[in-house]
């Protein structure tokens, strides 16, 4: 399963988001330090649940990346998050 799949599917279980766009960035990165160079390391997400409702940007941050800890223990490298609740815009 790619990265990217399993990104999608790990945020929709564990949110059941009204929107989730998941965009792979790793060809902006190629052949810079820190790539490794597989083409799925980069990511932006934007993520918007009920399930953020009263939280902070820091603990909203963190429920995601607890959801992502095994992509983000190796094969993520760069993760940028945009975690909101419906009625939030962005």
């Amino acid at each position: 399963m790619s990265v990217e799949h399993s990104i999608r599917e790990k945020l929709t279980r564990a949110f059941s988001p009204e929107a989730l766009d998941v965009v792979n960035e790793s060809h902006h990165h190629a052949g810079h330090a820190g790539s490794p160079g597989t083409g799925e390391s980069h990511f932006r997400i934007k993520v918007v649940s009920a399930a953020f409702a009263g939280k902070s940007r820091v603990e909203r941050h963190r429920m995601v990346n607890a959801v992502l800890a095994e992509e983000l223990s190796g094969k993520i490298h760069a993760l940028a998050v945009t975690a909101l609740t419906p009625g939030e815009s962005a």
